[in-house]
């Protein structure tokens, strides 16, 4: 079969046909519907660092956004269609994850980085991380749940009160997701982005009639050309530029809280002093707890033209480095892959 494999430390990845997985214990081997790329895959391609550790477990197939059908395994009928959840842990209540923190665990592993992921026709994946999709959601549709339990999570964490003003850094996938689901929370949204058109303008058609194109210019100066003066409850960082995230300090309200989800490439500097004396905190924000991938899951099927609007491109495997440089060039939202295809 056919699979986008990570050979060696270094930009570049290989289309290699391999092996069919052969099913293990307490696992479901799946045949790929759909899978997205997301920027950690890009990452990974290109090598910007920060991912070394997968040296140890080369080659490995990549891709962790994953709406699968079931082929074979006990726990689940055959041909159910299932997203996996990338999160592998050991299932062992230790003192380390609490029971109720299980994505703390030591020896916990990702599919798509640290084991064989959903860039191929087939994987295995544990039965306990297979979440059935529900009846009529598209395939395509149900790949967008990994990155939406990441945006539902950067919302939840931003403690958002109905009437609250809301900004959200970066209008990619995470950052929109995070944008829909706070605005579902009650609040009042701005969607901010740098020179990133085809991205703002996804924002616009998903409702949201405060999307900023930052330009050259401040943020604050946007926001003042555009008649939003004033100071954000929460800020939702999903753009991971440490330049930007100090920049949007300067807007958070007393008492406001700041949510990072964005992967910085370096440390940032922040007044802490101003932090204390304002009230104000920052918050770290990246998987979801299991429960909310069925939310999202429910979530997207009864709002099918977000997930629809959120999808640029749907690529076979074969294409799947257009795809790559579709995202290099910030010309889509969102890049389904689909392996079964042509």
């Amino acid at each position: 079969m056919l699979a986008l494999r990570k050979i060696m430390a270094g930009p570049g990845a290989s289309l290699q046909n391999v092996d069919p997985p052969v099913l293990r214990a307490s696992e479901l081997r799946l045949a790929v519907e759909a899978v997205g790329i997301c920027g950690t895959d890009l990452h990974i391609v290109d090598w910007h660092g920060g991912y070394e550790a997968m040296e140890t477990v080369m080659p490995v197939t990549l891709g962790h956004e994953i709406a699968a059908r079931v082929i074979s395994g006990e726990g689940l009928p055959h041909g159910q269609r299932v997203v996996v959840r990338p999160s592998v842990t050991c299932e062992i209540a230790c003192k380390t994850c609490g029971g109720n923190r299980e994505d703390s665990c030591l020896k916990r592993t990702g599919i798509g980085i640290f084991r064989d992921g959903g860039f191929a026709q087939e994987l295995l994946a544990p039965l306990r991380n297979c979440v059935p999709i529900p009846a009529g959601v598209p395939s395509e549709h149900a790949a967008l749940t990994e990155p939406l339990t990441v945006s539902h999570e950067a919302a939840r964490n931003a403690a958002i009160q109905p009437g609250d003003r809301v900004l959200v850094l970066g209008p990619g996938p995470i950052g929109l997701g995070a944008a829909l689901f706070a605005r579902e929370f009650g609040a009042e949204v701005v969607v901010a982005g740098r020179q990133d058109r085809v991205r703002l303008e996804a924002a616009r058609a998903l409702g949201f009639e405060h999307a900023l194109d930052v330009g050259d210019g401040s943020l604050a100066d946007a926001l003042e050309r555009a008649g939003l003066v004033g100071s954000f409850q929460a800020i939702i960082e999903a753009v991971g530029a440490p330049a930007v995230l100090r920049e949007s300090m300067d807007l958070l309200a007393p008492h406001g809280r700041t949510v990072i989800a964005g992967i910085h490439p370096r440390p940032v500097e922040i007044d802490v002093t101003r932090l204390v004396r304002q009230h104000q905190a920052l918050v770290g924000s990246y998987r979801a707890p299991f429960a909310t991938w069925r939310t999202v899951l429910d979530w997207i099927a009864v709002h099918p033209s977000h997930a629809k609007t959120m999808i640029s491109a749907r690529l076979p495997l074969t294409r799947i480095e257009e795809g790559f440089r579709l995202m290099r060039d910030r010309a889509v939202v969102k890049v389904i892959i689909e392996p079964g295809e042509g």
